[in-house]
Order: structure tokens, then sequence, then C-alpha cells
């Protein structure tokens, strides 16, 4: 009788002990891009916002990670998302892209709202002159008189082969952002490719407007594997569409750029904006 006592204790002592584990930690995915590193640590910071523990984790693909688990979240751009799920997709507004990436999500990925106010897709950049020659400061006016401009875009960046019927040509690439609009004040080049969350687009350059959503949308997303994180979780994720715009984001990764942790600076944008307020 004596020795089942004991193994009884010896029972409960190890489920108490058990019980007052701490869960385990989420992984986030990023590349060593700074704009994901940045995404990653704001949706880290977010599930740990709501009482979760979340890291991030660096690979070469975040997203494909998600199939094999090694992450259970991961961050992302819709239209990326969509040219790789779904490159036949002739989606472009915001709405469009969000709902045609959704449907071409694979089995065991879900998709968390997007942020409607925070996206870094391509933007077309031109000098004053150029906009007056074209007649106008939208991508329409590129696209009605589009000719083939001379175009430049900093090495490795994503742009796109047309912008409605025009069919633009390969972008001259250069090794940065100074010697890009550099040579699009000198005349060297008729547009630069810049992007919507740019924050050293220089005050003499003109950002063409978008308004017919003639480039694909590029919106805030996150991924994360479907019945693997709770309500409370998928919420916290949510929480940062509502809170991100592309002031914050472009100041934030200005920052990025010249040496802050992204992980502080997710930080400290989630004390000025606390979630579910």
């Amino acid at each position: 009788m004596t020795r089942r006592l004991v193994v009884a204790l010896v029972a409960l002592l190890i489920a108490g002990c058990s019980g007052g584990s701490a869960p385990p930690s989420i992984a986030v995915g990023a590349t060593d891009d700074p704009q994901s590193a940045l995404l990653a640590q704001l949706y880290a910071a977010a599930l740990r916002y709501y009482g979760s523990p979340a890291h991030v984790e660096t690979s070469d693909d975040p997203v494909g990670d998600l199939d094999t688990r090694d992450v259970l979240v991961a961050p992302g751009l819709t239209g990326r998302l969509l040219t790789r799920f779904d490159p036949n997709s002739t989606a472009r507004a915001p709405e469009q892209v969000y709902r045609a990436m959704i449907g071409a999500l694979p089995e065991g990925i879900a998709a968390g709202d997007y942020a409607q106010s925070a996206d870094d897709g391509p933007a077309v950049a031109v000098t004053e002159q150029t906009a007056e020659a074209w007649g106008g400061s939208d991508v329409t006016a590129l696209a009605r008189t589009c000719g083939r401009p001379n175009a430049g875009a900093v090495v490795g960046a994503v742009t796109p082969r047309a912008v409605g019927s025009c069919r633009l040509p390969e972008p001259r690439e250069f090794r940065d952002q100074t010697a890009l609009f550099a040579a699009l004040q000198s005349g060297r080049i008729d547009l630069a490719w810049t992007s919507t969350a740019a924050a050293d687009v220089p005050d003499w350059a003109v950002v063409l407007t978008d308004r017919t959503s003639l480039i694909r949308a590029e919106n805030v997303v996150p991924l994360y594997r479907r019945n693997e994180l709770t309500e409370q979780q998928v919420l916290a994720l949510n929480q940062i569409a509502g809170e991100l715009d592309n002031g914050a984001l472009a100041d934030m990764l200005r920052q990025v750029g010249d040496g802050k942790d992204p992980a502080a600076l997710a930080g400290d944008w989630l004390s000025s904006h606390p979630l579910g307020h």
C-alpha cells in the first residue's frame, strides 16, 4: 500500500511539473532581407503582446518552411505571393490580389488579414519635366505615352515588365538609390523604379500615383500553418493589419538601413501603437 501511495505521489508531481511548463515558442520565418526581418519581428512582437512566446528564425525560404513546419508564421507581400503560387493570375488591385492569393495557397497554409495601408510595391519616379511632358502624375500617363522609356532600378529590384498595355524594357541596373536618382536627374534614364515604402526618394522626384491599379498591389500579409495557431494567436497577427501604414513601414525600413535592430524597432512601434485599441 505504501509503495502504491509513493507511485501515486510521484505521478502527481510529474503531472504538476508538466502542467506548469511554458508553451513552445512560435517560430516566425524571415529571410535576411531587411524588410522581411522587420515584418517578422513585428508579427513576433504581436504574438508576444498577446501572451504567446515567439521568436524569429532566418532562412532562405520562410514561406517554403511553412510546408515543413520549420516555422508556423511567415510574412510576405500579397503580389509576390500570388506570383509564386499562381504566376498566370491577372489580378492587380489590392483586394483582388489578396483574394486570388488566398485561393492559390497550398493546402495547410492560411493567410491573415492584409494591411490595406502598408504596401511595398513597385513605384515609378520621374522628374517634374517628364511628368509635364507625359501630361500627368499618375501611372496612366506612362501607359498613354509609353514609347520605349529608358528605365532604371537598383540591382535586385523586382519590377513589372508591363504597365497596362505599355511593355517596358529591362531596366538598367544601378548599385544603389543614390546612383539611380542621379541618373534620373541627369536625364540618362526616363524613369526610376522605386517602391511605395521607400524612404529615400529625393524631394525633386515625382512618384506617380496608381489610382487604377495598373501595377500589381504588394500589401503586407502574414501566412501561417492552418489549424496550428489558436484564435488568439491569429487575432494577434491580424491586429498588425489595422495599425501598420506606409509611413511607419518606410520610417522603420530607413532606420534598419541605418543599422538599427529590427527587433528593437518592432518593440518600439508596438509600444506606441498598442494593439486592440
